[in-house]
Formats: structure tokens, C-alpha cells, sequence
């Protein structure tokens, strides 16, 4: 049941967060800058600017996993 209940909740946030960034970054464009619909939107050049850096933060994340898997996985050097 809980398992059940991350699943839906980590899909619901998916989805907002794909609603969210879509709309601020396809629809807000084209309505006008005194619009209050604005307020509820970060300044456009986070929309760029956010995507990046968690790019960044994902690339570390799969570099550092990689380093480790392969420090684990390596074989000792055989005295001779």
C-alpha cells in the first residue's frame, strides 16, 4: 500500500512539474508582461538557467556512480 502511494505521489509531482514548466516556458511568452499570471512564474531566464544546472548535478551524479561501480569492480594486479 505505501509503495502504491510513492508511485502516485512521484507521478502527480511528475506531471505538475511538467504542467509547470511547460506553461511558464511555451504559454508565457505570449501573454502580456503586466498579465497576472506572471506573478506566479520565475523571471524567464531561470528556464534556462534551471535545466542546466540540474543537467549538471545529473551528469556528476552518474560520473561519481561510474567511478565507483568501477573502483568496486576492479581486479588487483597480479605479482609476477
Amino acid at each position: 500500500m505505501n509503495s502504491d502511494l510513492l508511485e502516485l505521489s512521484l507521478v502527480v509531482f511528475s506531471l505538475v512539474l511538467f504542467t509547470y514548466y511547460s506553461v511558464w516556458v511555451i504559454v508565457l511568452p505570449f501573454v502580456d508582461s503586466d498579465h497576472f499570471l506572471h506573478k506566479y512564474f520565475l523571471p524567464r531566464e531561470y528556464s534556462v538557467i534551471l535545466p542546466g544546472v540540474a543537467a549538471v548535478i545529473l551528469l556528476i551524479c552518474i560520473g561519481a556512480f561510474t567511478a565507483v561501480v568501477m573502483w568496486k569492480n576492479r581486479k588487483p594486479k597480479k605479482a609476477e
